[in-house]
């Protein structure tokens, strides 16, 4: 069976976003010295309305991350004093997550690293060519949020 062109480019295009992802988490870890997680929970917590924290499961969300995975992130963070887990003011069962001050000084101190960083990543990238691979990436994302092989169960009875 011969595998048709858009297959082709689909299987090339997943595979290449593997790659990059590896690559990413690579040079990142490499560059920085954080993981491409660390590095995101920093980000996350640093925007602006975050400063008292943000909840476990809202990060992991926010993030697109396993709860154990993040969970083993938080404790190196909290063990490194980046962050604190601090009791939720609305709901005694649950923790917020916390930038603690160290955190925001390593942070602040990233950030011309993560300019340069980005600057020669997107060296090949004009302004538009950055915007439009931003716009297709969030295409993908929401699509890739919607898949759903439970339906490939139903097709594959019916053509047989």
């Amino acid at each position: 069976m011969s595998e048709s062109p858009s297959r082709g480019v689909a299987n090339r295009l997943f595979f290449r976003l593997f790659q990059t992802g590896n690559i990413l988490q690579r040079q990142i870890q490499h560059e920085m010295g954080v993981s491409t997680v660390q590095w995101a929970v920093l980000g996350a917590l640093s925007r602006e309305g975050y400063e008292q924290g943000i909840s476990f499961n809202q990060l992991t969300e926010y993030l697109f991350v396993s709860r154990q995975s993040l969970d083993g992130v938080l404790k190196r963070m909290e063990r490194d004093k980046h962050i604190v887990r601090i009791p939720h003011p609305e709901d005694g069962r649950a923790r917020l997550v916390q930038m603690t001050g160290q955190g925001r000084e390593f942070w602040d101190s990233l950030q011309p690293k993560i300019t340069e960083f980005y600057r020669q990543a997107l060296g090949s990238f004009g302004f538009d060519d950055s915007i439009s691979l931003l716009h297709y990436l969030n295409n993908l994302q929401g699509d890739l949020t919607k898949v759903e092989l439970s339906t490939l169960k139903s097709l594959t009875k019916d053509s047989r």
